[in-house]
């Protein structure tokens, strides 16, 4: 008993000692990396041309990038980059010890589109090396390395290498064409994949609302409902952790006849109508849920 109290003084008395020089510097140096990584972030969003800057207020970059995780040297896969609205920013933020996997939709799925033609389809077949030949346009030497694949065909190699999947606005086509070819699933089956055990998922997606119909919510009209969403990336395996309405825009109440394209920056239904565009262009873009998800350990 006597051994067992002298040993808890011990303890008690070392957890009382000043904290050494090293151990000062080493709590300094890791208090001081966050505020190092955001200064880095936000150096970054303010060198961003100004038509892009003029999104932030619908699109939140920082706070996205920050609720997800993500940071320097990660590796990074993110859906459906198109021409680089977010891989502009990601590609230096990642920096230079960083690796940024683009995923495309599968060849197959195309040809669902009002627009996927064969020619289009056939320009789809070389994007594994096309869109990262032409991603090597926006980065420099400091910069993320850059890949591809495409989704329902990921290779074995990339399996449990990335530390964060990213979805921004990629899922109400998958959802939209799934009875066509599994196509939601299989995406997120490789994006289960990918990830390294606790990776995160990050998904921003246009929302639906729950008095929605399910039909309107089914993807043709672009937005789902959050219960649709946390319900087809559990049953991929993933738990869900948290939800951020920093990209929620309660102006954008569409009807059952709207779609998500009618607001900026498509205009779809308004380019021939500049009192409407005016209107929709005072809602702004559309109201978008932001889910975080975990690959269990």
């Amino acid at each position: 008993m006597k051994k067992a109290i002298a040993l808890f003084l011990v303890i008690g008395l070392s957890a009382c000692q000043p904290a050494t020089e090293s151990q000062t510097s080493s709590d300094d140096t890791a208090a001081a990396a966050p505020a190092a990584e955001e200064k880095r972030l936000v150096g970054l969003l303010g060198a961003q041309p100004e038509e892009v800057q003029a999104r932030y207020q619908y699109r939140h970059p920082q706070e996205t990038l920050e609720f997800f995780g993500i940071e320097p040297g990660m590796t990074l896969v993110e859906g459906l980059p198109g021409r680089g609205w977010y891989t502009k920013l990601l590609l230096p933020y990642l920096g230079k010890g960083g690796h940024l996997i683009g995923a495309n939709y599968a060849l197959d799925m195309w040809p669902n589109f009002p627009f996927g033609t064969e020619e289009f389809v056939e320009t789809m077949r070389t994007w594994t090396t096309d869109w990262p030949a032409d991603a090597e346009e926006w980065r420099d030497d400091d910069s993320a390395r850059v890949s591809a694949f495409i989704f329902g065909s990921m290779p074995n190699s990339l399996a449990g290498t990335a530390d964060v999947v990213f979805h921004a606005r990629v899922l109400h086509n998958l959802a939209n064409f799934e009875e066509e070819g599994g196509y939601l699933t299989a995406a997120l089956a490789d994006s289960f994949a990918v990830l390294k055990p606790g990776g995160t998922l990050g998904i921003v997606q246009h929302h639906a609302r729950d008095e929605m119909s399910d039909e309107f919510a089914d993807g043709s009209h672009g937005y789902l409902k959050k219960s649709f969403v946390v319900a087809a990336v559990e049953q991929a395996g993933f738990e869900f952790v948290a939800e951020a309405g920093l990209n929620a825009n309660a102006k954008d109440q569409p009807t059952e006849e709207d779609i998500v394209w009618r607001l900026p920056p498509s205009f779809a239904t308004s380019a021939e109508n500049p009192e409407l565009k005016a209107e929709l262009e005072a809602v702004g873009e559309s109201n978008r849920m932001t889910l975080k998800f975990r690959k269990p350990q």
